[in-house]
């Protein structure tokens, strides 16, 4: 991944990272909660998957981008592990959260399968390239978490889309179903295109050799 795109992924996660601290500081209309009925506000059930889903997806934002250095896989082994360990523990609490709330999506069915499908990916993913790594399949693990991070970084695609499309079109529900989606499917691609070159690239490596 060349440096400066590493870096400006790295900004943006961060800052996007910690973002969900401000749900803590102000009044809970703020944001996307401004959108939910009193119904929804009042549901502790909810209040807990939101907030578990915003603070350890928060986390894993805050911390995954890290995980693409390939000087600190080399060099700090053991930090990569930690790192990664949380990264895969808050995945599974915030991404089980996510599938809850999800059914609350604000929007309808649109809304709600395109947010659903996103933490399904997101859970599923990260599992699987845990079990990789864990069967010592690292190129296997790499692709995963490729897949898993680009997931997770729908929380940053979908801020920047937001307020484009509310622009756009006028209207926050129409914007609200469409980001529901585009937040997250031109990340996967991103993704495949991105394994599919290292694939190229490792190809080539061993026919030179």
């Amino acid at each position: 991944m060349k440096q400066a795109t590493w870096v400006t992924i790295g900004v943006l996660s961060i800052l996007t990272g910690l973002y969900p601290v401000i749900y803590f500081l102000i009044d809970s209309k703020f944001g996307l909660l401004s959108s939910k009925s009193a119904e929804v506000l009042n549901n502790n059930l909810w209040n807990i998957a939101f907030y578990g889903h915003i603070t350890l997806g928060g986390l894993a934002l805050l911390i995954g981008w890290s995980q693409f250095s390939k000087k600190m896989r080399i060099e700090k082994t053991e930090l990569h592990r930690l790192i990664g360990k949380i990264y895969v523990i808050s995945v599974l609490i915030s991404g089980i959260c996510s599938l809850f709330i999800a059914m609350y999506a604000t929007g309808g069915i649109i809304s709600i399968l395109g947010f659903f499908l996103l933490g399904l990916i997101w859970l599923i993913t990260t599992v699987l390239s845990f079990k990789a790594i864990k069967a010592g399949k690292i190129e296997l693990h790499e692709n995963f978490m490729i897949y898993s991070y680009a997931s997770c970084f729908a929380a940053v695609t979908l801020r920047i889309w937001l307020p484009l499309l509310v622009i756009a079109i006028g209207d926050f529900i129409y914007a609200y179903r469409i980001v529901a989606w585009l937040c997250w499917v031109p990340n996967i691609i991103v993704a495949y295109f991105l394994i599919r070159n290292k694939r190229v690239q490792s190809i080539k490596l061993v026919v030179n050799n």
